[in-house]
This record gives C-alpha cells, sequence and structure tokens, in this order.
C-alpha cells in the first residue's frame, strides 16, 4: 500500500504562477513523481522557458495566460481543455504584493492583490471543476491545492495590508470550496508558505541568513520542502486532508515564542 502512496503516475497537473519560485518547486516536485504538469504564467517567455527546463524531468507544457481577470481565467480553462478533458489536480498559486504606509496605501494596490489572490483562485476553479469532475471518484480523488501564506495566520511587520487580507482570505475559502467540492470527489486543500527564496519574497532569497535566525528551524525553506508539502496533498497520502492549509514554514506561524 505503501509504495504509491506518493506517486503522481498518469495524473495531470495545472500550476498557475509556475514559471518560477514557490510554482516552479511544485512543478518539478510533481514531474519527479510521475505527473504531466502544465504551467502558466503571465509572461509567456518565461513561462516557455521554464517548462523546457522542466521538461528534461518530464512532461511539461507552458500554458501562457494572465489570471488577475475572470476572462483571463476562462481563457487559461479554454485552452487547458484543447489539450485535455480531464484534471486531477490545479494547484492556485499565482500572486501578487503590495507595500505601501497605512495613509497612502492606494486602491489600485488593493484591487490588483485581491482580484489574483482571491478572485482568481475562486473562479479558475469554477471554470475548471467540470474537468476536474471528469475523471474523480471516491477512490481517485482529483485535488485543489491553494497556496495562501503565513502572512494569512499571523500579521507581519510590512505594511502590506491587501497581501495579508488576501492571504487569510485564502484560507478560509479553501475552507468553504472545500466543504461543497468533496460532494464531487474533488479534495481542496491549501499551502501556508513561509520564508522561501523568490522574487516575492526578496527577504528571503536575498539576506538567506538574516531571515534564518527569525525562523525556529533556523534556515529558509528548501525546494524539496515545498514539493514534498505539495505532492503529499496531491497525491493518494493527502486524500483525507480536506480543508486544511498546511503551514510549511520552519514553525514560525504555530511554533515562535515571539521573545528574542
Amino acid at each position: 500500500m505503501m509504495k504509491d502512496l506518493f506517486s503522481l503516475e498518469g495524473r495531470i497537473a495545472l500550476i498557475t504562477g509556475g514559471s518560477r519560485g514557490i510554482g516552479k518547486m511544485i512543478a518539478q516536485g510533481f514531474l519527479e513523481q510521475g505527473a504531466k504538469v502544465y504551467i502558466t504564467a503571465r509572461k509567456a517567455t518565461a513561462c516557455d522557458q521554464t517548462a523546457e527546463e522542466l521538461s528534461k524531468i518530464g512532461q511539461c507544457i507552458s500554458l501562457p495566460h494572465d489570471v488577475s481577470s475572470v476572462a483571463g481565467c476562462k481563457a487559461l480553462a479554454d485552452d487547458f481543455l484543447t489539450h485535455e478533458t480531464s484534471l486531477d489536480i490545479l494547484v492556485n498559486n499565482a500572486g501578487a504584493a503590495w507595500g505601501a504606509s497605512f495613509d497612502e496605501f492606494p486602491e489600485a494596490g488593493w484591487d490588483k492583490v485581491m482580484d489574483l489572490n482571491v478572485k482568481a483562485l475562486f473562479f479558475l476553479t469554477q471554470h475548471l471543476h467540470g474537468a476536474l469532475k471528469n475523471t474523480a471518484s471516491a477512490d481517485h480523488l482529483s485535488k485543489v491545492i491553494n497556496i495562501a501564506s503565513i502572512d494569512g495566520i499571523r500579521i507581519n511587520p510590512l505594511e502590506t495590508y491587501s497581501y495579508q487580507a488576501s492571504k487569510a482570505a485564502v484560507i478560509h475559502l479553501t475552507r468553504r470550496m472545500a466543504a461543497r467540492l468533496i460532494n464531487d470527489n474533488i479534495c481542496v486543500s491549501g499551502i501556508a508558505p513561509g520564508a522561501f527564496a523568490s522574487e516575492m519574497n526578496k527577504a528571503a532569497k536575498d539576506h538567506a541568513d538574516a531571515v534564518s535566525n527569525m525562523v525556529p528551524a533556523k534556515r529558509i525553506g528548501r525546494a524539496e520542502d515545498m514539493a514534498g508539502a505539495a505532492v503529499f496533498l496531491a497525491s493518494r497520502a493527502g486524500d483525507y486532508v480536506v480543508g486544511d492549509t498546511l503551514a510549511v514554514d520552519g514553525g514560525v506561524a504555530y511554533s515562535s515564542s515571539g521573545i528574542g
């Protein structure tokens, strides 16, 4: 039974924001476990280059799209459905952040972050609902994995108001979506990353040693940490994890005393 518990052989995955950072880490992990992976990103060149690079591991296909609007979500879903009739794993990873002082925080920074981080996640899943149901059964659950952040669990010192609010919304939306979609044999769960080196987290990328000192595990996250968590949730191993959001953060959210 344990032999194939984490296998993704024969499964089809779609990862938004898959050209770099956490999305790329997850894509590589899925490929190494045997999945066929579609990645999407707003910048076509970067998406194509990452797909070409990851194709050395397994079958990785680039589908560049901007999913920051409902129309963009529908366009991606329609494009995907020209290639496949069903979808086993959807990873809603694309995201944005915005920082500004309280008195100067702009509406544009609020809307951009909320539209991509929360609204797009919901509507892309809605547009792919049929594909997720197509091969789903009680013995073969389809999976939706929403990428939140530990900033949705605890606040950080940065004035990233819409980002932190959006990630808290993702965690609660994951629970609400899970309650509905499990009826269709679609299991919805989430990951709340901590400090991983990426363009979204320049502090971890550029100042790893300093950030590591603030993490109970005394290091920033590695690609295999993120890939491992995602493979767990995407595979049969994670079938009984419904609606939960897993903090992958070296202990910051739940094991930090706040002292020192």
